[in-house]
């Protein structure tokens, strides 16, 4: 018997056990008894075709046949939601196009709009609480959502700015997934990101700058690399401690961008404040601009003010003000939500994965298109340092702490209907004031220990979908690994060599796992090195040139090998062993009380703590993060706490802001060392010497 409205509690419990994988377009695996709660009564097929008022819909889905059966598919067990437009929003659909009958949409229409609407991935409307679903839908797009009210005082989710679920009807469920009917047809842009602003006649100013400065045909040319073949590849087997695992190579080599664009009032804002003048034709709007690009980076490129190329007549030139100005309001990736824009919220903790928001916002650093510079990006969560911030809201280049009170720029989550923001290569979001490497930026903002998890310092794998994506609350056979066409609970991926942009190894597989909410890695998903590796890397870029130390977060174990590090090719001290931990003789040895509620670290006195800072520094160690974690069910286990679960200083170097730098890791084990002489990389740090180079005693870098 079908089931409507279920409690809130029994849906929360199947999303957290549901199938999250990237790319997916079937689901035939049996569900596992332990984690997936089942209904009796119909499959979404029998749902479909059982009410006369989805009869239009159900008939796009039996035509849907490119790919294999989309009926069949949802006839089987899974983990769906199916988003479900009623005759009448089909009907709309046909109009606005100028067809009087489905029969005139092609089966590849057909194809595209039933896997449109379909997420293998189950969601009640509860679950809808950010700007975008976390698991894209069949044809591997992202769908918007948002939280309204309508006429009655109701809370009801709008798609994509424009289909709205019915409120009666949602969240039925069947057998395989949950039912939400809606009231218009949900379709994605097949625009190019630039095509996309463009058509916003808001952010006018901002597309004059793009198209002038050259950078509008760069964002239309990538799209997708034709020439990857994932079938070229086979699945590659492992071992991870004790944990027997299999990893695929990524099913799709896509290029994407992120792009953050101040309306055209910011700007107009801006220039009235520092007295720019403009006539308002565009010529005078593109001259405004290019003012107030020289008023920020005049300043940070001093040495280029008297090029050529600085000159208004030359906006494609690289050291262009204004060139440089938009370049860094570009990501090299895509993101479609704020959500993803930091670390993934772990549901039964209500917070970022494995970070204790009360003592630390999230933050994660990319990449932008002005060479060598990061756009920092913090949610707001700890009460003390909001400002005049929104909590939990997202923010660029924002630093409000106990030094500095910078507010930055906040992103707008909003999702629309008239202005679209998600193209087929791209992202855009609204801010609300200016995004500029900027003094202030430079010295100020970033002028900090900047950590950032390895999935983040490689573009591509945000871009095709990779970043924290599995079911984390549950582990795999640790004998047997799923290997299955769809593993019920999300894949592992390794990388061909050429697939990841500024990456070279030889005689080694390079593993992205998964994430596991219970493992010793930050943010539960961690990379490891497996073979005779010799693995190199470009780091990313420091906000300025001075001393800064390189640090590696990771977990040592008894099954992991040892690796030389190389810094821009010049060998950096004796080797890692991440066999050795906290409490060997080779760091503290038995003085290292491991506790993973931290109790014993938070009741050591102040004066205690910066004394064993400076021994272990001194030894090129550091605890792990005092806000870093990883959790058992809901119990949290602190990092700081675990003798296995440190930093190690890679090397403490000069490093020109202005010049690419390399880490290299060589294999200096003894032959097949362990698990094939593992190597694991967790998150890296890139810390000044404003923070590392304390030497007072009773003084201490914060342990955050």
């Amino acid at each position: 018997m079908n089931m409507k409205n279920l409690r809130e509690n029994i849906l929360t419990l199947m999303v957290a056990t549901a199938l999250v994988a990237p790319t997916m377009t079937s689901c035939t695996d049996e569900p596992d008894g332990d984690n997936f709660f089942t209904f009796t009564g119909e499959m979404a097929s029998d749902y479909l075709r059982n009410r006369s008022d989805f009869s239009d819909f159900t008939e796009i889905v039996n035509r849907a046949n490119q790919q294999g059966s989309i009926m069949d598919m949802l006839s089987s067990y899974g983990h769906y939601t199916c988003f479900v437009p009623t005759n009448a929003a089909v009907q709309t659909y046909l109009q606005e196009r100028g067809f009087t009958s489905i029969s005139q949409l092609s089966d590849a229409d057909c194809d595209t709009l039933a896997r449109t609407h379909l997420v293998n991935n189950m969601y009640s409307t509860i679950d809808m609480n950010t700007d975008m679903l976390p698991t894209a839908n069949l044809n591997g797009r992202y769908l918007g959502t948002a939280d309204t009210i309508d006429a009655n005082g109701r809370s009801v989710i709008i798609l994509e700015g424009l289909a709205r679920i019915d409120f009666d009807l949602k969240d039925d469920t069947v057998e395989n997934g949950i039912m939400q009917p809606i009231d218009r047809v949900i379709e994605k842009s097949n625009s190019s990101i630039s095509d996309l602003l463009r058509n916003d006649d808001r952010v006018g100013i901002f597309f004059q700058a793009l198209r002038a400065t050259g950078l509008e045909e760069e964002l239309t040319s990538m799209v997708k690399d034709d020439s990857y073949d994932p079938t070229a590849y086979p699945k590659y087997y492992y071992t991870s401690d004790f944990w027997k695992e299999v990893a695929w190579v990524p099913d799709t080599k896509k290029y994407g961008y992120t792009i953050f664009v101040e309306p055209d009032t910011v700007y107009q804002n801006k220039f009235r404040e520092l007295g720019i003048t403009t006539d308002g034709t565009q010529e005078g709007n593109l001259r405004a601009l290019y003012q107030l690009a020289c008023h920020y980076y005049d300043v940070v490129y001093a040495e280029d003010k008297d090029a050529p190329g600085h000159a208004f007549e030359n906006l494609t030139d690289s050291v262009n003000p204004l060139k440089r100005f938009v370049q860094y309001h570009i990501l090299n990736r895509k993101v479609s939500g704020t959500a993803d824009l930091t670390p993934l919220i772990h549901k039964k903790m209500n917070e970022a994965f494995g970070i204790e928001t009360t003592l630390a916002n999230p933050v994660d650093w990319y990449h932008t298109l002005l060479p060598h510079t990061m756009i920092k990006i913090e949610q707001l969560t700890m009460v003390q340092y909001v400002g005049k911030g929104i909590r939990y809201e997202r923010y660029v280049n924002r630093r409000y702490d106990d030094q500095f009170q910078f507010e930055g720029a906040l992103i707008d989550k909003k999702v629309e209907s008239d202005y679209i923001h998600d193209g087929i290569n791209g992202h855009f979001f609204y801010v609300n004031d200016i995004v500029a490497f900027s003094d202030d930026v430079q010295n100020k903002v970033q002028n900090m220990r900047i950590r950032m998890d390895f999935s983040t310092i490689f573009p591509e794998v945000m871009t095709n979908d990779m970043r924290l994506k599995g079911n984390y609350d549950q582990d795999d056979d640790s004998g047997t690994p799923d290997d299955a066409t769809v593993p019920k609970n999300g894949r592992n991926f390794y990388f061909p060599e050429g697939y990841l942009d500024g990456v070279s190894f030889s005689n080694c597989h390079l593993v992205l796992r998964r994430p596991h909410q219970n493992f010793w890695s930050w943010q539960g998903d961690e990379w490891n090195i497996f073979g005779e590796y010799d693995f190199t890397f470009r780091l990313p870029p420091v906000p300025y040139s001075g001393d800064w130390q390189i640090r590696l977060g990771f977990c040592g174990l008894k099954t992991r090998g040892v690796a030389q590090i190389y810094f821009d090719g010049v060998p950096q001290g004796i080797p890692l062993d991440m066999t050795q931990y906290l409490n060997e003789e080779a760091f503290i040895g038995s003085r290292f009380e491991n506790d993973e509620t931290a109790a014993k670290y938070d009741a050591m006195s102040d004066e205690d703590k910066a004394k064993e800072q400076k021994v272990l520094k001194n030894l090129g160690a550091y605890r792990a993060g005092r806000s870093t974690y990883h959790t058992n069910g809901s119990t949290k286990y602190f990092f700081i706490g675990n003798y296995r679960t440190f930093r190690r200083v890679l090397c403490q170097v000069r490093i020109d802001a202005n010049k690419d730098h390399y880490l290299r890791f060589r294999v200096a084990s003894d032959s097949k060392q362990g698990n094939d002489n593992e190597f694991m990389l967790d998150y890296l740090e890139l810390v000044p010497k404003s923070v590392y180079g304390v030497d007072s005693d009773g003084e201490m870098e914060d342990d955050l």
